[in-house]
């Protein structure tokens, strides 16, 4: 995996933050292996561009956004809606990784962001 903001420099732009608790601490690594199995899928099938898995260190930062970040890039907006369309389907393999990435986690919390200023700013 490449560092979102080196993958910026050629032209990612888009990017999809999660923040989540898990459901049991314990299974943390269960849970990191779960997304990594997850997203590398999606990553395979092209529909998203990379993504990172971060824990909070020494329990900085806000309380409200939980204990760990997931982060994917895209290329563009079409190509994370295809992900998120695939996604909807909830069946097949897709389905299959997903499950245990969304049974783990609480508190979800998202947002969608972008590099800035990006190529279509006008100045």
């Amino acid at each position: 995996m490449s560092p979102p903001r080196l993958l910026a420099t050629i032209g990612i732009m888009n990017y999809y933050d999660m923040w989540v608790n898990i459901k049991d601490s314990r299974k943390d690594l269960e849970f990191a292996e779960a997304v990594r199995a997850y997203l590398d899928y999606l990553k395979g099938q092209g529909m998203i561009a990379g993504w990172t898995l971060k824990r909070r260190k020494f329990g900085f930062g806000p309380e409200s956004l939980g204990e760990f970040n997931i982060t994917v890039w895209a290329e563009n907006l079409a190509q994370l809606d295809a992900a998120f369309s695939h996604v909807a389907t909830r069946s097949g393999e897709v389905e299959r990784l997903h499950i245990p990435v969304y049974a783990a986690v609480t508190d979800f919390k998202s947002a969608l962001w972008r590099d800035f200023p990006d190529p279509e700013r006008v100045r």
